[in-house]
């Protein structure tokens, strides 16, 4: 119909093993995305970007995921300051938060190796979110996983919505109220399209974990980011590393705030609005 059109695509069906086979393959690869004077293709990452001007021969821009780093994060509050004790931890008890589903290429195997190495007492590993989007085998194999190294591992989907409710006569807290009781957030994705809640536990000040997938070394590490790096599994490094920010909360502070900062300058709302700008003008 010849409409000005922006595509902002998340992924494209070639980035997903399980899609790559398919009855439909030569329609997929003339058809989608359409290559159409009248749209504009956005990609979340440079990668993306590069191998769609390669497959399709198509140009897009990057825009990433952003959020509003302009408003302060939000802090306990009345309703959230009771969440430690829900989950029944202590306030010395170590709070490590998976803030993803259980699927397998969030690598959340590297959570577990990671909290099993750590020397210290009374350490906790919660998944946020649903484990049943791929199947439940995976989960399974978590559990066995855990139960042999003996870690505390707990999903916790049936706490976490997307508002403040109450259902079954327990309170729902959101995803927002668990970050700040975090002492540790592990993100060891193995693929992501950008990383939502990597962004988050930036926002947040979270000492966090980061498995170095593709497109954090693409587009986020070359920014000078400080996180616990993983290279697919667990090392002597990760390990020490993890345990010596544990117990240096001057040095922690130091990276957070460091890390708002840059995530500020290219994650940010400002940055969004700064490149759908360009793009809706290129539509005159």
């Amino acid at each position: 119909m010849g409409i000005d059109t922006i595509a902002h695509h998340h992924d494209y069906f070639w980035e997903r093993h399980k899609y790559q086979s398919n009855a439909v393959l030569d329609l997929l690869d003339t058809a989608f995305p359409a290559k159409l004077p009248s749209i504009q293709h956005i990609s979340i990452n440079t990668i993306a970007q590069r191998r769609l001007n390669a497959r399709r021969g198509i140009d897009s821009v990057v825009i990433p995921n952003v959020h509003d780093f302009a408003t302060p994060p939000p802090a306990i509050d009345q309703y959230s300051q009771d969440l430690r004790k829900v989950l029944g931890l202590t306030k010395d008890d170590l709070f490590i938060l998976q803030p993803t589903r259980v699927i397998q290429r969030k690598g959340i195997e590297m959570a577990l190796s990671l909290v099993h190495r750590l020397d210290m007492p009374n350490k906790h590993l919660f998944i946020t979110h649903r484990a049943h989007d791929e199947g439940l085998e995976y989960w399974h194999w978590l559990k066995r996983e855990a139960g042999v190294m003996k870690v505390d591992l707990c999903l916790i989907d049936h706490l976490i919505g997307t508002e403040r409710t109450t259902a079954n006569s327990h309170k729902i807290y959101t995803l927002w109220d668990a970050y700040p009781h975090a002492d540790l957030v592990t993100y060891p994705s193995t693929y992501e399209g950008f990383g939502n809640a990597l962004l988050e536990a930036v926002y947040f000040n979270r000492l966090t974990v980061v498995n170095r997938y593709p497109v954090y070394n693409a587009d986020i590490e070359p920014l000078g980011f400080e996180f616990i790096e993983l290279d697919g599994f667990v090392n002597d490094k990760a390990v020490e590393k993890t345990k010596e920010l544990l117990n240096n909360p001057e040095q922690v502070q130091a990276m957070t705030e460091k890390n708002y900062a840059l995530a500020q300058a290219h994650f940010s709302l400002e940055v969004l609005e700064k490149k759908l700008t360009e793009v809706l003008a290129n539509f005159n």
